[in-house]
């Protein structure tokens, strides 16, 4: 089986694309993980200059470490409200300006009564946090691909669309 964090050219052309805006802008941007085990960090670290903005991430497998570390309420966490949490928490623990979040079922089971390739997004900057549900098919290996994409495509609109820091 294909390693899932692999770097493949269509993710890595939407890390490269937040790398531009986020030099051009001066954000500074953040992953908290669980489903993709840092898959998103890799691909951003691996980007140009991204000692420059990445100010890194936190792969929250663990349930203790999202309750934890990120400030997760203790509860479910294949939620919308986990994901929110969770890009909340590693912003303020980062004091990036972006950051991404994400949280689901890889599969081959269902969790939490969610069935395999639920996925949780949620982006956070300084005009709030939104999030959104997904249902991605495949095997495990193809759902942390489908996840990792889709982080990547809302942390690159997002910083696209908040313009440069103020100062």
């Amino acid at each position: 089986m294909p390693d899932p964090a692999e770097l493949n050219d269509e993710s890595m052309e939407v890390a490269a694309a937040i790398s531009r805006t986020a030099r051009s802008s001066g954000h500074t941007v953040a992953v908290a993980e669980s489903l993709t085990s840092g898959a998103i960090a890799s691909h951003l670290g691996a980007s140009e200059a991204s000692s420059e903005w990445f100010a890194g991430g936190v792969v929250a497998y663990a349930k203790k470490v999202k309750f934890d570390v990120l400030a997760v309420a203790p509860g479910p966490v294949v939620t919308d409200s986990c994901a929110r949490q969770m890009a909340s928490g590693v912003a303020r623990l980062t004091s990036a300006d972006l950051a991404v979040a994400v949280t689901g079922v890889g599969g081959p089971d269902p969790e939490e009564g969610k069935p395999a390739g639920t996925v949780f997004i949620a982006v956070s900057s300084r005009t709030g946090v939104r999030s959104e549900e997904f249902r991605f098919d495949g095997d495990p290996t193809e759902v942390v691909r489908a996840t990792t994409l889709e982080a990547l495509r809302m942390l690159a609109a997002e910083g696209a669309a908040l313009g440069p820091t103020a100062g």
